[in-house]
């Protein structure tokens, strides 16, 4: 069985790769999903929803891990998650926490500045290229 770091990494790996299907497989049935600027979620159903929602705009994903620790069942890490969209990367600094048991997520809790995204969103041109 994979651990802790093996299953957020191959999740994480899958997100980037836009296959939301497989990225979801390692996520538990009941688990949550707490965007915290937004409503958390539960279920891998309602989790899927809202990863699809996420990179249906981009065309390319990219979630840039700059550093991370993790135990037996608990991840933390600190990144960029990186959205293409119309020609242009939309950069959100995040930082993660997912817990891990039987190499499924149950889970996955995400930090980030809902104005900074939704600002990058309505002012093309000012992003990192």
């Amino acid at each position: 069985m994979a651990t802790a770091v093996e299953t957020v990494d191959a999740f994480i790996e899958l997100i980037c790769a836009r296959d939301v299907e497989s990225a979801c497989d390692h996520l538990a049935p009941d688990v949550v999903d707490d965007i915290v600027p937004m409503a958390a979620v539960e279920g891998r159903d309602a989790a899927r929803s809202l990863l699809d929602a996420l990179i249906a705009g981009a065309d390319e994903v990219e979630w840039v891990v700059h550093r991370q620790v993790g135990d037996a069942t608990t991840v933390m890490n600190e990144r960029t998650d990186r959205f293409h969209v119309d020609g242009r990367w939309i950069e959100i600094p995040v930082a993660g926490i997912f817990e891990v048991t039987d190499g499924q997520i149950t889970l996955w809790r995400d930090y980030f500045d809902l104005a900074s995204f939704t600002s990058q969103l309505t002012q093309p041109g000012d992003q990192p290229s």
